[in-house]
């Protein structure tokens, strides 16, 4: 048995409910066996057993109080999972799904995308299981209170600094920040995704989904081609998904759909960004409201968008939202790329099913990680005391974004799997953090 695969048999022993996570590991751990086949020391100096552990679990409970008087309470986490090569970095999630093996799949995949960015930044994932829909701003401020009157204890600039994340936007990271700043009687770049008045970086809230189509116009370049002319169907109508919409249509291709999760809207003029955003990031509506005010498009509840007709699919909502019948559909009908804007959003027999067609695939921890990579950005201009204009840090981004493709690239040609990019992203986000680990020691 493989060193990869008996550690994975641990884990599987170890973390029998927590499936996400056996999943997000095994994806990694079987791509890293060539590396580690070059590298017989790690396994002497147990390092998969180390890095498959998270560093620190924190759990907690969130009391607040509703407005109608009651009190709530939520549970809390923060996984600060390695440190080798920088603080903790990763996001807040704010939402009811929010449980450890959620947590822990994407601390751990934070792991190698932060390694990608080239960037000091470890990796780290938290949240809570609150749901901000239908939250008045007074009881989502309460919550925050809460939520960091214990977080704050174990974060800071050289420590972990978390970031927005799913149901976590401005607002959420504004009130954080606020009651941080009250604890700790400093002000810090403790938090990234901070309102432009109190330390944020431009370009962040439309990095991921810049960055993610920055990546896909490389692996366009790599097969002579351009994307120009092309259309897409992105899942999702967060930030990721809108903004990789604007950019994909600044470049000249057509994005069809975008999806929420009760449905998703097909337009065949192209998604209209401006309308988009007024439904979900003004009005915080549902997708339906969309189709209102534009009468050719059209709404398809209950569904999921991977049975039309595109070259590219950026699945940006999710993870395991497309499953293997959605990369049947999408091979069906001629998809020839999908980018992952999301975190894990491809389940394991998808993904091989996309390869084995010949899709041009491009993992999330790559893809993705234009969001962290501003993030860290933000983090430069803090301790800088410093301002970047947005297309400083935009020209940032696209250098980063051409990097980590070039470092997944490479790393796939040179360890026997030339073309595949999962197993390039994760043996170069690994291989960094690797030599790292083993210069500390054992810790």
């Amino acid at each position: 048995m493989s060193y990869s695969s008996e550690v994975i048999a641990q884990l599987k022993e170890r973390y029998a409910d927590q499936p996400e996570f056996i999943q997000a590991a095994q994806e990694v751990l079987v791509s890293l066996q060539p590396a580690l086949d070059a590298h017989p020391e790690y396994q002497s100096q147990a390092l998969l057993e180390r890095l498959v552990e998270p560093e620190r679990v924190i759990m907690f409970r969130v009391p607040w109080v509703d407005d109608k008087g009651q009190i709530q309470v939520n549970r809390g986490y923060r996984i600060e999972f390695n440190s080798a090569i920088g603080p903790y970095k990763g996001g807040l999630r704010l939402h009811p799904s929010v449980n450890l093996s959620i947590l822990k799949f994407l601390g751990f995949e934070q792991i190698f995308k932060n390694s990608l960015t080239t960037l000091p930044m470890g990796g780290g994932k938290g949240g809570a299981d609150f749901d901000p829909k239908g939250k008045s701003d007074r009881e989502i401020m309460a919550f925050c209170q809460s939520f960091m009157t214990e977080l704050y204890r174990y974060i800071g600039p050289n420590t972990d600094v978390p970031a927005g994340d799913i149901g976590t936007g401005a607002r959420e990271i504004g009130y954080l920040f606020g009651q941080y700043k009250r604890l700790r009687n400093e002000w810090s770049g403790v938090l990234t995704g901070k309102g432009l008045s109190y330390g944020g970086s431009l370009a962040r809230t439309e990095a991921t989904g810049y960055g993610a189509v920055y990546f896909l116009t490389h692996m366009l370049a790599e097969k002579g081609e351009e994307l120009a002319g092309k259309t897409i169907c992105i899942s999702g109508a967060g930030n990721v998904a809108i903004y990789a919409a604007q950019k994909a249509q600044q470049l000249g291709a057509c994005v069809l759909t975008v999806s929420d999760s009760s449905g998703y809207v097909y337009d065949p003029d192209g998604i209209d960004v401006a309308t988009l955003k007024n439904v979900k990031e003004v009005r915080r509506a549902r997708l339906t409201d969309y189709v209102a005010a534009r009468p050719r498009a059209m709404y398809h509840e209950t569904q999921r968008p991977w049975g039309e007709k595109c070259d590219i699919a950026m699945p940006c909502a999710t993870q395991n939202e497309l499953s293997l019948e959605s990369a049947q559909a999408l091979v069906a009908h001629g998809c020839r790329y999908v980018v992952e804007g999301a975190n894990m959003p491809t389940t394991l027999e998808a993904t091989t099913y996309l390869q084995e067609h010949d899709v041009f695939f491009a993992p999330g921890k790559a893809a993705n990680a234009g969001g962290v990579a501003v993030s860290g950005l933000e983090m430069s201009q803090n301790a800088e005391h410093l301002s970047w204009s947005f297309d400083e840090v935009d020209q940032r981004l696209q250098s980063i974004m051409a990097s980590i493709y070039t470092s997944a690239s490479t790393a796939a040609k040179d360890y026997g799997h030339e073309g595949n990019l999962v197993f390039g992203a994760n043996i170069a986000g690994f291989l960094k953090v690797a030599e790292a680990m083993m210069a500390q020691g054992v810790c």
